[in-house]
C-alpha cells in the first residue's frame, strides 16, 4: 500500500475529501518523523514500535573493486512488529 492508497482508503472509510485524508496522513507521518528525529520512540499498541538505533563506524569493502572504505557512524530507524500485527499476518486470531 502506498501513501496515496492509504489516503484514498481513509477518505472512503471516513467519508472525507481526499485532501482532508491527505492532511491527516501527512500530520501523522510528520509527527512520527519529528518524534524519531528528537530521539523519542513511537509506539502504536498492537501494530508496533519505531525506535532509532545508533550504528558505529566500520571499515567496509566495495563489492565491485574490493577497495576498503570507512563507513561513518549513523542512526537508522528500526521497526519492531507488535503482537497483534504479527498474529494478523500469520492468520491467527488476535489475542487481547
Amino acid at each position: 500500500m502506498t501513501k496515496s492508497e492509504l489516503q484514498e482508503a481513509l477518505s472512503g472509510e471516513l467519508d472525507l475529501s481526499f485532501q482532508a485524508a491527505a492532511s491527516i496522513v501527512n500530520t501523522i507521518l510528520d509527527s512520527m518523523t519529528d518524534a524519531l528525529v528528537n530521539g523519542d520512540n513511537v509506539e502504536i499498541r498492537g501494530f508496533g514500535s519505531f525506535t532509532v538505533r545508533q550504528y558505529g563506524s566500520y571499515v567496509g569493502k566495495n563489492p565491485k573493486t574490493g577497495e576498503k572504505t570507512k563507513v561513518k557512524a549513523k542512526k537508522l530507524p528500526f521497526f519492531k512488529v507488535g503482537k497483534g500485527l504479527k498474529e494478523a499476518v500469520n492468520g491467527e486470531k488476535p489475542t487481547g
